[in-house]
């Protein structure tokens, strides 16, 4: 994952595609091979990725969709989101447009007995659609969504995750050597209440890729424990990390 830091900066959410282009034999090869090396955040729950073509979802943009179908065993949200946020970053380092589509669906709902779970929509992009710099980005400011001294650079590259409809559910503390993120559920947001939840779940395994990404970049080295708790200010607590430098 480590290649992929640069991207973080320029990582835009692409919903126009070039229809007079399409990805080469090349292209496609190259992103099998990269899902083929991807890193789950939770090792022993089943998933299975599949690539269709837009017009068997949906979806209403794109040439393709990368569809992700999962077991549902504790953290399969998480899981979801810190794998695909890799292959969202992997495709935006080529040049090609990705946008995650909570609300299309597949013609299968089920393969081999894993539930889909969500998907990206993905195709050739037109020239300059990506950011050019972080003051594009629409972000909370980092003292909204951080607690507590820790390492500057990295506090920013978190800042910069996307999630749904920009939610940006997450609050991180730390100390010391330790760093806990919680998933706050009082966020108001268009997205219908009783999916709320579910595409913030997401939202938190994307956000610990960006963190893990930072991490690693940086020469930390880390023990994570993911969580599912609440705490006396009804955030949820999601892992804790103790860090290394």
């Amino acid at each position: 994952m480590k290649e992929l830091l640069n991207t973080i900066y320029k990582r835009k959410s692409v919903r126009k595609y070039d229809k007079n282009q399409q990805l080469s034999v090349e292209q496609m090869n190259s992103l099998k091979l990269y899902i083929s090396q991807l890193q789950p955040l939770v090792p022993d729950i089943s998933y299975h990725l599949e690539i269709v073509k837009r017009e068997d979802t949906s979806a209403k943009f794109g040439e393709y969709c990368l569809l992700f179908y999962s077991e549902e065993k504790p953290f399969y949200l998480l899981n979801a989101g810190y794998i695909l946020e890799q292959i969202d970053l992997y495709l935006e380092s080529q040049y090609i447009g990705v946008c995650w589509y909570g609300m299309a669906h597949p013609k299968n709902k089920t393969v081999n007995g894993l539930k889909h779970v969500i998907m990206l929509a993905f195709g050739p992009s037109y020239p300059l659609v990506f950011r050019q710099n972080t003051s594009e980005f629409n972000r909370k400011e980092i003292n909204t969504i951080w607690s507590g001294d820790f390492d500057e650079e990295i506090k920013e590259i978190v800042r910069l995750a996307p999630s749904a409809c920009n939610t940006q559910s997450w609050h991180f503390t730390s100390s010391s050597d330790r760093v806990t993120i919680y998933r706050d559920p009082k966020i108001r947001s268009i997205i219908p209440k009783s999916k709320l939840t579910y595409f913030n779940s997401i939202d938190l395994g994307i956000v610990m890729c960006f963190f893990d990404i930072a991490l690693i970049n940086k020469g930390y080295s880390y023990q994570r424990t993911l969580i599912d708790q609440k705490t006396d200010d009804n955030l949820v607590k999601i892992a804790t990390y103790q860090i290394k430098k």
